[in-house]
């Protein structure tokens, strides 16, 4: 038999987090061996068969029609966005994979020149990997100061933000609650393995965290689709200290695969200050170390 492929690991994760008195059934007969809800509830909920739910569930028939999933979803208890990614993996299910090795992503000349007017913004360009495609100077010098600042440059030496997450000690020391920004990371991926299944380099990326980072493996076994799209860190900065950011993820327009990342403090706020004070770090650390002790303890 085929394995139920990204459509049923979905749904199978996501019925398990369900009980049935989260969906009004009451318990009866056996006791139950299964954790969350069984494939004839999910299926009487939904109102299909459950020999249809159970082959759609198992990889065994990939022709769900859009009536047929919006009942799943709304079966599954499942939010827009989380409804977005059953469509995703229901589409390419459809689908015939093609596997090719994809080209090297490439940052356009209109979003370099973007990247060089947000001058007193941190930001990044990431691409659909999470591969950190282009940087500025205080992009690097807030979340990647202790890597090459010319590494996103050279397509086989990028730094990708999800092994830093996971893999890093830097980044992981980075953000006091490390826990959060993981769970964050791991449902953008979600994301990006819905949109490109057949993509390798995606697929080796992920291997590669499941082999390495037991944390990986739990929070990605649980299914949970949240995008990233904007949210507030503290941060504990190896030279200014601690300071709170939001960091946002912005669309660019002529390439729909790329997100440009920006992060923002509160005007007036001393973390507005500690990131004044960062882009003074070309000037001795020691220097910096004490200019920024002297804001926190205004």
């Amino acid at each position: 038999m085929d394995a139920p492929g990204p459509l049923g690991d979905f749904l199978q994760a996501r019925r398990a987090r369900l009980r049935p008195e989260d969906v009004g059934l009451r318990e009866v007969g056996p006791r139950r061996r299964v954790q969350g809800l069984r494939r004839e509830e999910l299926a009487q909920l939904a109102g299909v068969s459950v020999s249809y739910y159970t082959r759609l569930e198992q990889g065994l028939s990939r022709g769900a029609s859009a009536e047929v999933l919006d009942a799943i979803g709304r079966a599954l208890r499942l939010e827009t966005h989380e409804r977005e990614h059953l469509e995703r993996l229901a589409d390419a299910s459809r689908r015939t994979p093609r596997v090719r090795r994809p080209r090297p992503e490439k940052v356009s000349e209109e979003t370099r020149d973007l990247m060089r007017a947000l001058d007193g913004v941190p930001a990044l360009v990431l691409g659909r990997r999470t591969d950190v495609l282009a940087w500025n100077e205080l992009g690097h010098s807030l979340l990647g100061g202790h890597l090459d600042p010319a590494s996103p440059d050279d397509p086989a030496n990028r730094p990708n933000t999800s092994r830093m997450i996971f893999l890093d000690p830097h980044s992981r020391e980075l953000y006091s609650d490390w826990r959060r920004k993981a769970r964050a990371v791991v449902g953008n991926l979600r994301i990006a393995v819905g949109r490109h299944p057949e993509d390798p380099l995606l697929a080796n990326l992920i291997g590669e965290l499941t082999m390495k980072s037991p944390e990986f493996v739990a929070m990605w076994g649980d299914h949970r689709i949240t995008p990233c799209d904007a949210a507030s860190y503290d941060l504990h900065h190896p030279v200014v200290g601690g300071l709170t950011v939001t960091q946002q993820t912005l669309a660019i327009a002529r390439s729909p695969e790329q997100n440009l990342i920006v992060v923002t403090t509160v005007a007036g706020s001393p973390s507005e200050e500690a990131l004044a004070l960062l882009r003074q770090s070309g000037r001795p650390v020691g220097e910096v170390r004490a200019r920024a002790s002297r804001v926190r303890h205004r």
